[in-house]
């Protein structure tokens, strides 16, 4: 990818309109830029707005990285990092991580202090936790497919204990089981009311993006539908803007397939960004969060869009 070059000119061709209602967020004066490469896998950013800052995973290397928004230099945040995945932030600001190698959920207070929040269920350890969110009554929720323990390569080769499984971690401390019956849960999000939470199935045929209702209790989940039927494509993780929108990063090495898919709240897809390499994750952050980061394989991308992100997000 070190041939790969941002846009000449403006409208950047990389953003492309499916649907004339994806015009609404694009921004004319705004193109795809690469920030870093260097990554063997890059996923899991997490914007930090206190510090200006994003930190992503890079899982085979075994560490987190950090970009500063306002140097725009990237530092090694920690290493090793246990083969981190996922990340976001819970309501008091501090980071929660999904480790493949710990087969845990982790959370890093402000000074740096990391507490295992959830590394088993029923007495049996974890699989490999992926992707998670923190909902608004503190609670955390998070995937826990096999990737991290079918190899050497994200984590360290082992049996599983449990199945594929949806957990929601109270704020009391228990681990909860959310949702069952998922063939490799992976990226999730949740609508900005918090009626749905959105879950993928990376693993069904076709993929699938289910939408699983939330249950007036606000701790489980109800009836599951398919939103959205991926057809050749991999989606992984994604985040929802205001309007409820789903940016969903997006794979398969054909043209039209690399980068990030975005669906309205229908599951309609309106708009695209095309990226030279598969989109593993994304988020929003910038000081009004409408900054989009992309974590694609080897590199981190972002691009300026006409919405924000939810604030939990």
């Amino acid at each position: 990818m070190a041939e790969w070059q941002s846009a000449q000119r403006y409208p950047d061709p990389a953003i492309v309109s499916i649907d004339p209602s994806f015009d609404n967020y694009r921004i004319g004066l705004a193109k795809v830029e690469r920030l870093y490469t260097g990554c063997r896998w890059a996923e899991g950013p997490v914007w930090l707005g206190d510090t200006r800052s994003l930190v992503w995973s890079d899982i085979p290397n075994n560490r987190m990285l950090r970009w500063d928004e306002e140097t725009g230099q990237t530092s090694v945040f920690r290493k090793p990092s246990d083969n981190a995945n996922g990340n976001t932030r819970d309501r008091q600001g501090r980071i929660v991580s999904c480790e493949h190698g710990g087969r845990r959920v982790t959370r890093t207070a402000h000074d740096g202090t990391i507490t295992v929040v959830a590394d088993s269920y029923k007495g049996k350890r974890l699989n490999s936790p992926n992707d998670v969110v923190v909902k608004s009554d503190g609670s955390i929720w998070f995937t826990d497919p096999t990737f991290g323990v079918l190899g050497w390569y994200e984590g360290g080769k082992a049996e599983p204990e449990l199945p594929m499984n949806v957990y929601r971690i109270d704020p009391s401390g228990g681990v909860e089981l959310a949702a069952e019956g998922i063939n490799q849960p992976n990226g999730l999000a949740f609508s900005p009311d918090e009626k749905l939470l959105y879950i993928v199935e990376s693993r069904s045929v076709p993929r699938k993006i289910l939408a699983c209702e939330v249950n007036p209790d606000g701790k489980t989940l109800g009836e599951r539908s398919v939103l959205i039927n991926a057809g050749p494509g991999t989606p992984d993780g994604f985040r929802v803007d205001v309007d409820g929108n789903l940016w969903c990063g997006w794979g398969m090495g054909a043209d039209g397939l690399d980068g990030v898919h975005v669906f309205n709240p229908q599951g309609k897809l309106i708009g695209r960004i095309d990226l030279p390499e598969r989109c593993a994750n994304l988020c929003f952050g910038g000081v009004r969060r409408n900054r989009l980061f992309m974590a694609a394989s080897t590199s981190l991308y972002s691009l300026y869009v006409n919405t924000q992100g939810v604030a939990y997000a």
